[in-house]
């Protein structure tokens, strides 16, 4: 990582869309993680006057410990971060190269799912992006949580049992703490920037949310196709207990990886650091991943998750104005 030294300048840096140069997103997918973004995101891409990044960009949140711990380390005893600030020009000008060029009229999004947990992205995106407009997708909270886990599990950056993993990252439950985010984002950009689709509704009807996001965007309506509509297929470890254990092993090759998302020097260390994460994702943890569906949640678990989650998300179905309980078995809010 290249580390830029924290700059004291808060001066919000806007992007400039004139001929030959950059531009920031005109929208952002924040979240939450596990919710049908990606498939949301692999939709809008087809979308003739819609640019994305390829990947997610976490970019107003990287700083933070709990969201991307992979993104700071400590070497020689100092703390490496990521700025981003407008005062680190470097880092500025990494973000406005994550974005294509938008064809004439346009639009320009991005997807960073876990902007929607972030205490401070809010109010960065409405001083950088004072124009853009932000897509939230909200699933059931335990189920949501519980399929966090799973990725985990798969991307092997865990390798404890769920409720081992629930107390030692805290990110699982701060994911499916939407009430709190959404009042950040309402605030900071108005309730006219702000759009929310319910997984729920997602798999039900996905040209209707569709429909509601390019309106919401501004954008003329797509028809999507069904056969180019789910992007995210999860597969699940046929045996848990042992892909935990291999996770063990994995998560030390991978933790590196995650760590190279903004980039940096081309050293031995990291091209045998790449070729370890491609052999183990391509040799080894396919073959943990052959169930079609995760075991069930524990009783006592889910119990304790529906109080416990419900209480964060006190408000929201009049924050939304839906009746979340009918459509969220198990929650009160």
């Amino acid at each position: 990582m290249n580390k830029i030294v924290p700059h004291p300048d808060e001066t919000p840096v806007r992007f400039d869309a004139g001929p030959g140069t950059r531009r920031g997103p005109d929208f952002i997918i924040g979240g939450a993680p596990k919710c049908g973004t990606t498939s949301l995101h692999f939709i809008l891409d087809q979308h003739p006057a819609i640019s994305l990044p390829q990947d997610e960009v976490h970019f107003f949140d990287a700083d933070d410990p709990i969201a991307h711990p992979d993104f700071l380390s400590v070497q020689g005893g100092a703390l490496q971060w990521w700025d981003p600030r407008p005062g680190a020009q470097a880092n500025q000008d990494w973000y406005a190269g994550r974005f294509p060029r938008p064809a004439p009229g346009g639009l320009v999004g991005e997807d960073s799912t876990t902007y929607l947990m972030s205490e401070l992205a809010a109010r960065r995106i409405a001083a950088q992006l004072p124009d853009a407009r932000l897509v939230f997708m909200l699933r059931h909270p335990v189920q949501r949580a519980y399929s966090q886990y799973w990725h985990l599990i798969k991307t092997s950056r865990a390798a404890e049992s769920f409720e081992t993993a629930i107390l030692r990252y805290p990110h699982i439950l701060l994911g499916s703490g939407y009430a709190a985010g959404l009042q950040r984002f309402i605030s900071a950009l108005g309730r006219d920037r702000v759009h929310v689709c319910l997984f729920e509704d997602f798999r039900a009807d996905i040209q209707g949310c569709v429909d509601g996001v390019t309106h919401f965007l501004g954008a003329d309506p797509m028809r999507v196709d069904p056969e180019r509509a789910w992007f995210n297929r999860t597969r699940y470890p046929a045996r848990p207990a042992l892909h935990r254990m291999a996770n063990r092993i994995g998560r030390h090759l991978v933790r590196g990886r995650y760590r190279q998302h903004m980039g940096g020097s081309a050293t031995l260390a990291r091209r045998v650091e790449n070729k370890l994460h491609y052999w183990w994702f391509a040799h080894v943890s396919p073959r943990f991943m052959t169930a079609g569906r995760p075991p069930p949640m524990a009783a006592a678990t889910q119990a304790y998750l529906e109080q416990h989650l419900s209480a964060r998300n006190a408000g929201l179905s009049t924050l939304l104005d839906r009746d979340l309980p009918s459509i969220w078995p198990g929650m009160r809010c």
